[in-house]
């Protein structure tokens, strides 16, 4: 890989909602980009980009157009990465998807820096040639777990999601903002109308009667902590605001804990901001996390039930810290490790 003058960048889905976001990302923590690649589908081939000053066009993804290029960030879907992501490997990039595409293969890292940022490396200290992000509800709930899982170990998580709509994109954006307009579709993009609604269904139903993205959560966050045994009851629902998502967990730990101590190892821990005064109206929300890169994580108490059992309500920025934002402090490792 290149360093002194910077890396060749690709950013495949660069003109969608979480392509951009990794631009403009890459952009405020100065990652060193010596020359972006912005690809996209044929319908924005030609769009031009702006970075750093400097104009880039998009283009369409090819086996050439990968040749020399560094680090490849994908967010194009998981057909897309399927296609795109071995090509862009074999002509010496690394990527790092955004997709569900390669999350469960065995030998592809599942990674969230805050937690798991050994697992990008080999023995020898290679660097996987594809690495996954983990989906966003699942980076921001780990984020939190790991500080109590190291401390206290964690038996079970009982978690309840408040997505936003931009989860689906610009498409989840737009159909906010077009049935508060009064316009209501013949097809729901969420299924049912998201205005002034709560829809419990993100994704589709699997035959155990959970959804796609509720068994991202079980099975992402076993692989992420790399630990089978922890439990993890998942309802995800959809809400009508535009970024960030909130989430209720109620966690079993394996030994007695002080609320305090717990108030404050969270607050100390890296990509952790604690927002908990009740008393002021503190605690996060999705106005809070707006634009951060941060988990912020408010309302804690135990339990009022069960021992050893603590209560959190956690909020983080979808497009940022749940894709964007975590797939370029992947980057931000290879560098600083290459």
């Amino acid at each position: 890989m290149s360093s002194e003058a910077g890396y060749r960048v690709a950013v495949l889905g660069a003109t969608g909602l979480v392509g951009r976001t990794m631009i403009k990302v890459l952009e405020e923590r100065n990652f060193p980009v010596s020359e972006l690649v912005p690809l996209a589908s044929p319908r924005s081939r030609g769009e031009v980009i702006t970075f750093n000053g400097r104009e880039f066009v998009t283009e369409v993804p090819s086996a050439e157009i990968f040749q020399g290029v560094d680090i490849a960030l994908f967010s194009a879907g998981a057909s897309a990465s399927k296609e795109w992501a071995p090509v862009a490997a074999e002509a010496g990039a690394i990527v790092i998807d955004n997709s569900s595409a390669f999350r469960m293969d065995e030998g592809i890292p599942l990674v969230v820096p805050e937690v798991n940022p050994e697992s990008i490396f080999d023995r020898e200290g290679k660097a996987a040639s594809i690495i996954a992000n983990p989906n966003c509800s699942t980076i921001q709930m780990v984020v939190a777990l790991k500080p109590l899982y190291d401390a206290y170990g964690i038996r079970r998580v009982v978690v309840s999601t408040y997505q936003s709509v931009t989860g689906k994109g610009k498409a989840g954006r737009d159909a906010l903002e077009s049935e508060l307009a009064g316009n209501i579709p013949d097809e729901f993009t969420h299924f049912h109308q998201i205005a002034f609604n709560a829809v419990p269904q993100i994704d589709a139903f699997t035959e155990n009667g959970y959804t796609k993205e509720e068994m991202k959560m079980v099975n992402e966050t076993k692989k992420i902590m790399d630990d089978d045994t922890i439990q993890v009851s998942p309802t995800t629902v959809r809400i009508p605001v535009y970024g960030g998502h909130g989430e209720s967990l109620n966690v079993e730990l394996k030994s007695d804990f002080d609320i305090d101590e717990v108030r404050a190892l969270l607050a100390g821990s890296p990509g952790i901001v604690m927002q908990d005064d009740p008393s002021a109206r503190l605690y996060p929300m999705p106005m809070t996390a707006y634009e951060r890169d941060e988990v912020f994580v408010g309302r804690l108490r135990p339990d009022y039930w069960h021992p050893r059992t603590l209560n959190l309500w956690i909020v983080a920025d979808n497009l940022r810290k749940g894709a964007a934002t975590n797939a370029v402090q992947i980057a931000e490792l290879l560098v600083g490790n290459l």
